[in-house]
């Protein structure tokens, strides 16, 4: 138990590391600790005894201050409290939530919340913008080597935080070609595996969405070389990606969005049509 008067220290919530490829994100972690370090001992206080009064350990105050770890909006809030900031700090979330996922899914995520029409096609795994947080969080721990617990936090945080996506309006056209395959692969216990399939059969029954399945049993297709993206937004320019094609790089060039688009929709014509695709997620959902 933490003494009296203190808060007890909580060490499942110690903050993100920072993106060193992220120049934006450093910066902006790095202005955050420097303004707390700065009140912190305009206050007198040492780093162990604001630590103390927050809640956290000392160690996670000096990688706070240092620019070293991204703190959580639990920090901030606390940190005001206790330096009598007047909101100030707390304010310093709007710029934190900003930059506290990776620099490529903050992109991803941007793009996205733009997009008018996007087409995914994904062979190796459950889509992210499909999983729930159980699935991603499974997939993450089973990454080699290993992510700290704190990374695998904060990478499930972002890949829910791309799923608002579907609570956009006006919502989105979306389309996606998903492999028969990670449909049948169990991760986690049962329940996680009947709760991802619900979720499946949840996003594909919205009015905006059209799932399909690839069955495993079909012709070779343009998707066996990897994940396709394609990206329209409301000006009539576009983006796309495709793991076999362009060095995995977006692009935007008309001429290279033709292929990708070809591609895509080859794929979508030799998967099961959406009512089928429904109906198959629904058997092997029974099937548990």
């Amino acid at each position: 138990m933490a003494e009296t008067g203190r808060l007890q220290v909580e060490e499942d919530e110690p903050g993100w590391e920072v993106d060193p490829d992220d120049e934006w994100g450093v910066a902006v972690i790095a202005t955050v600790g420097r303004q707390l370090k700065l009140r912190r001992e305009a206050a007198g206080l040492r780093a162990a005894e604001f630590g103390a009064a927050i809640g956290y350990g000392e160690d996670l105050v000096y990688k706070v201050e240092g620019g070293k770890r991204i703190p959580k909006k639990t920090y901030l809030d606390r940190s005001d409290a206790v330096l009598d900031a007047g909101g100030l700090i707390s304010a310093t979330w709007e710029d934190v939530k900003r930059v506290r996922y990776p620099k490529r899914v903050r992109e991803m995520g941007k793009a996205e919340g733009k997009a008018v029409e996007i087409g995914l096609y994904e062979c190796n795994s459950v889509h992210g913008l499909l999983q729930t947080p159980e699935h991603a969080r499974t997939l993450m721990e089973a990454a080699q080597p290993p992510y700290s617990p704190d990374d695998v936090e904060r990478m499930v945080a972002a890949r829910l935080a791309r799923q608002e996506v579907f609570d956009r309006d006006p919502a989105p056209s979306m389309h996606f070609v998903q492999e028969e395959a990670p449909l049948r692969r169990r991760l986690g216990d049962t329940m996680v595996w009947r709760r991802q399939l619900e979720r499946l059969l949840e996003v594909g029954r919205l009015n905006n969405v059209t799932l399909q399945v690839m069955p495993t049993d079909t012709d070779a297709h343009p998707g066996l070389d990897g994940r396709i993206e394609l990206l329209k937004f409301p000006d009539g320019t576009a983006v796309g990606r495709s793991d076999g094609l362009f060095n995995s790089r977006p692009v935007s060039d008309p001429k290279q969005l033709r292929i990708l688009e070809l591609q895509y929709g080859t794929i979508r014509a030799q998967a099961l049509s959406p009512r089928e695709s429904l109906a198959f997620i629904e058997k092997l959902l029974g099937d548990t």
